[in-house]
């Protein structure tokens, strides 16, 4: 048995998640809370890594889905889900830096894009990665991940996305077949 899938609740997020989902995606990426878990950003970028705003629109957009994981009543993970015509796209990822390491990524990863195939019938799931995160980006590519090479410049100066430690930062667009 998968004890990383023991336990959890997959839903679609609600307006009372907000908060939670913030706290979560901050946890996992910023700040030194984010330490605690190997998906850190801390060290290229300060700041917020999202807010209320940005996951209400999320929440309430038609085309997208908050998928929130709970596990003992708590909020440990969510992804956004978002239908692009022929491709799915995943984005906002963010796992408890308390419960990485276990296998709950993989999990949540793998029901994501179950559920953006079947709901949707898209034959891809695209995404991007900070270029400079090696070490996300391989851990996808051993997921059936593919780089492409085809980048996108970070959203410099606009903090609603962080605030850069380096000069050098773009996302890179990585591809997976779901068939």
């Amino acid at each position: 048995m998968d004890t990383a899938a023991t336990g959890l609740i997959f839903r679609d997020a609600t307006d009372a998640d907000v908060d939670a989902l913030v706290a979560l995606i901050q946890s996992a990426y910023r700040g030194d809370a984010s330490r605690a878990g190997w998906t850190t950003e801390a060290d290229i970028l300060e700041g917020q890594r999202t807010d209320a705003e940005g996951v209400l629109e999320v929440i309430k957009s038609p085309d997208s889905r908050l998928l929130t994981v709970e596990r003992e009543g708590r909020v440990v993970a969510c992804c956004q889900l978002e239908h692009r015509g022929d491709h799915a796209y995943f984005g906002m990822f963010a796992v408890s830096p308390a419960q990485q390491g276990a296998g709950l990524g993989k999990v949540v990863l793998a029901e994501a894009e179950r559920q953006a195939g079947a709901a949707w019938g898209v034959t891809e799931m695209h995404m991007t990665v900070i270029s400079v995160r090696e070490d996300l980006i391989a851990w996808y590519e051993r997921r059936g991940y593919r780089r492409t090479g085809r980048m996108t410049p970070f959203p410099y100066g606009d903090e609603r996305f962080g605030i850069p430690q380096r000069p050098d930062l773009q996302f890179e667009l990585l591809v997976k077949p779901l068939v």
